[in-house]
């Protein structure tokens, strides 16, 4: 019903429903993301003449041409620097040593140093790669079950796009015209609430099953291990350290945040000596390989925004869902399913750039702030990273312990339910993304 609406409102002909098609059915066949994008673009509008061809060139590097897109190949390096260094294993130490005093505590430590490692590189794939191969031994070690292990680093490393400084809000924030800056500070609570929920999970899981012991550690006890622990890795909070003050006081932009947090993450390892001018040439390749699938999407994206605008899809859209209901509520609660499915079968990126442009309008339509409906999103599509099919998350963890990915995908069912909770938190309680911001931004 809500298809033959828009169909009739926006009067949609072939020259949509072919590169539709030729869009999924590349997908289907494993074809580069950015290459499906890019050819459904171009034969759309060959197909409908909106944007001559010769200027195809000319919006690709448009929709690249910002200065927000270079914090994005820094934050993947000071990741993948970080990880070589060892300095990742010096936050597990602290976590481990915060969180021992508990039962179930070598958990909740696997799940605050995914939070550490997203304030630091904002991926969640190699938040979930450099974790895991960390924890996962250990988890098993402690009790849990190897796919229960996997499916918690995997809940856990999600929190790689929701806490700032996030790749996916400088992604949105350049599609809407949005200061990523300001959407970092909107998510420090949606994304604490996120983790917050990842660590209650696991708590209970481990409750209702005792997979791991501990809790017998006395106060004094507990002190001395947290002291111990920092001492030893107190310099590794540099980083994040210079990241959330440059950012959130205003002194840094993210770009500048993201360039000062590379040099300082390489000169402690060369002070540490886990660091050699030998290692370069593989940091770059591999942070360029995840750049370069990144960049890409954004590119080809622009064209078929273009031509999906001019085409009148976006009005069309919010002209046909409001036609079948006006209720506020109702219209959210439609937004977030179609997130939760999208994000279920294609990554954040592709799906901001194509659905950001196309939901925000209706988000207008009933009054929905602009940040809200950022972080709402961003949060919606998280979940879809350990969600079959094409869990992102749950393809990394499978990889780097061989474990099916379907038992993966089961155990973390009741991380997929607390974070859709939170997701409607989020979308209902806008005060949840709002209340750290300026008044002009409430």
């Amino acid at each position: 019903m809500l298809w033959n609406t828009l169909n009739q409102t926006v009067e949609l002909g072939w020259d949509f429903y072919v590169p539709v098609i030729m869009f999924v059915v590349l997908i289907a066949l494993a074809v580069p993301v950015w290459a499906a994008i890019g050819s459904a673009a171009i034969v759309m509008l060959v197909m409908s003449g909106d944007l001559p061809l010769s200027l195809v060139g000319e919006s690709l590097f448009a929709g690249i041409d910002a200065f927000a897109l270079t914090a994005v190949p820094l934050f993947i390096l000071t990741g993948d620097v970080l990880v070589r260094t060892g300095l990742s294993r010096k936050f597990l130490d602290v976590a481990e040593a915060l969180t021992c005093f508990a039962k179930g505590g070598f958990g909740s430590a696997t799940v605050l140093v995914c939070g550490m490692f997203a304030a630091i590189s904002g991926s969640d794939a190699a938040g979930a790669a450099a974790v895991g191969r960390m924890t996962i031994d250990r988890l098993v070690e402690s009790g849990y079950p190897r796919p229960y292990a996997c499916a918690l680093v995997a809940a856990g490393a999600c929190t790689g796009i929701l806490i700032p400084p996030s790749i996916a809000y400088i992604i949105i924030g350049l599609v809407l015209g949005i200061s990523a800056s300001t959407l970092f500070l909107a998510a420090l609570i949606p994304g604490l609430a996120i983790l917050i929920s990842i660590l209650a999970t696991n708590i209970v899981m481990n409750r209702l099953y005792g997979w791991e012991g501990g809790g017998n550690m006395s106060f004094g006890e507990w002190i001395g291990n947290l002291g111990r622990a920092l001492r030893s890795g107190w310099y590794a909070f540099i980083v994040p350290g210079i990241i959330f003050y440059g950012i959130f006081s205003g002194r840094l932009t993210p770009t500048e945040a993201g360039a000062t947090a590379v040099v300082v993450t390489i000169i402690m390892g060369f002070i540490l000596g886990t660091l050699r001018f030998a290692d370069f040439p593989a940091m770059l390749v591999s942070s360029a390989k995840v750049n370069g699938v990144i960049l890409p999407i954004i590119a080809f994206s622009a064209p078929l925004a273009e031509a999906l605008a001019i085409m009148g899809v976006p009005q069309g859209f919010v002209t046909s869902v409001t036609s079948l209901t006006d209720d506020p509520a109702m219209l959210i609660l439609l937004m977030i399913c179609i997130l939760i499915a999208a994000g279920c079968v294609m990554e954040t990126t592709p799906n901001i750039v194509i659905l950001a442009p196309i939901l925000k309008p209706l988000a207008d339509n009933i009054g929905m702030n602009e940040i809200q409906f950022c972080i709402m999103m961003i949060t919606a599509l998280g979940v879809g990273f350990i969600t079959p099919p094409l869990g992102l998350n749950l393809f990394v963890v499978s990889g780097i312990t061989g474990e099916s990915i379907l038992k993966i995908a089961y155990r973390a069912v009741p991380f997929v339910l607390f974070m859709l909770l939170v997701t409607l938190l989020i979308a209902y309680v806008p005060a949840l993304s709002t209340s750290l911001l300026p008044e002009i931004y409430q």
